[in-house]
């Protein structure tokens, strides 16, 4: 099967092109041949003329549906598989799959189709103004970007995809990475018939050797809407356990910060991986829904159990009860932050007992010879269903 991965890479190096990257791995590997459609937003957002261009790009980009024509036209794929497409390759270049007759599975990492900022989130806390109005007006009324004309830009390009009905149209199958993102599309009036839950993944060990660790890790960007602030509160009011930040810091932080507290910078590679593997536990206090946080994969693969917001993805990934992998907390509440961190560092069983139910969870669920499969069966069926059609 050959396959077209479409991408509008980020401005910096992001979860949803390590998920693309790890896609293109995990086929290739089963003998598929992949092919790519990448643009980059890198160095646009440094200049105006370089915001102008994104913003008139992503109410229709003519350079990326061309791009897109010539190479379905050079490569013939079997099936298109479509991740972010803001702002240069643009909602429009789907119209050139379908007149191609080509089937496309979109995979949702956030939920930019019916939020323009793709959060759900606004002043710190979720926000589904625009999924309950069914239109993007939201998002300029409260500004949402913190600039009058980012709003605007963001609201306008969705506004353009859902009046052109281009992700409707022209998709087949929408890839949703968590049950609550399938829920949220459907309210949004996405047919469900063709909403399914294709989780992230990451590939499984065999085994893992439990380390006690000596940290709480925390992994992502240093933002506002990751809510690494409260963890910081929580560190100082507790000098007696060390907190440790691997991430890229987005904006210089006012706050104060403690003694026990260490900023890694953004680590990748071996070092993520030993600095994961010293860990006690791992701790995404964010404030906004997110996606599929890969940092719960990452964690699961050494044995260590996350800590996470009671909201969004988390409840599902992380869950309750006997199937737990880790603990829930109120979201943006930092005092149950505080109570469940503090708890579950004093009790090393406890966290053995999760860390071990992650791995298996991981290997079970998440890993990329399970996901695989998954995928594996959702694209030869539609594949199979598109040539049928064209044989009639």
């Amino acid at each position: 099967m050959k396959i077209l991965l479409v991408h509008n890479d980020y401005g910096k190096y992001s979860g949803e092109e390590a998920v693309v990257d790890r896609l293109a791995n995990m086929w290739a590997s089963h003998g598929h041949e992949v092919v790519q459609l990448r643009q980059s937003t890198a160095g646009y957002r440094e200049s105006l003329t370089g915001k102008i261009h994104g913003f008139l790009a992503g109410l229709y980009c003519p350079s990326g549906a061309k791009a897109m024509r010539e190479i379905l036209q050079q490569e013939k794929p079997d099936v298109v598989n479509v991740h972010n497409l803001y702002p240069f390759i643009g909602p429009a270049a789907l119209f050139e799959c379908k007149k191609a007759g080509m089937p496309v599975v979109m995979t949702v990492h956030n939920f930019r189709l019916i939020c323009p900022t793709g959060l759900f989130m606004r002043n710190g806390k979720p926000c589904e103004v625009c999924l309950r109005n069914g239109n993007e007006w939201g998002c300029v009324r409260y500004n949402c970007e913190h600039s009058l004309l980012k709003s605007i830009g963001y609201a306008t390009r969705n506004a353009v995809a859902r009046l052109t009905k281009a992700y409707k149209e022209c998709v087949d199958e929408f890839a949703c990475i968590t049950d609550f993102q399938r829920e949220k599309l459907t309210e949004a009036g996405f047919p469900a018939n063709r909403i399914t839950v294709m989780p992230n993944s990451i590939d499984a060990p065999t085994n893992y050797s439990p380390t006690e660790g000596r940290y709480i890790a925390y992994i992502g960007r240093l933002s506002y809407e990751k809510g690494f602030d409260l963890l910081i509160t929580v560190a100082r009011r507790h000098p007696e356990i060390r907190f440790c930040f691997a991430g890229a810091q987005r904006s210089a932080t006012n706050m104060g910060i403690p003694e026990n507290v260490t900023f890694m910078g953004y680590l990748h590679g071996t070092k993520l991986e030993n600095f994961i593997r010293n860990a006690r536990f791992v701790v995404i206090p964010s404030r906004c829904y997110e996606g599929f946080p890969m940092a719960i994969l990452e964690a699961a693969q050494y044995g260590k159990p996350t800590i996470g917001p009671n909201h969004g993805g988390f409840t599902k990934i992380i869950g309750e009860g006997e199937e737990a992998i880790g603990r829930l907390f109120a979201p943006n509440d930092v005092e149950d932050l505080e109570r469940q961190i503090v708890t579950l560092w004093k009790e090393p069983k406890a966290i053995e007992r999760l860390g071990a139910k992650a791995f298996r969870k991981l290997q079970r669920e998440y890993s990329t010879e399970a996901v695989y499969g998954k995928w594996y069966k959702l694209m030869t069926d539609l594949v199979q269903k598109h040539n049928e059609t064209n044989n009639q």
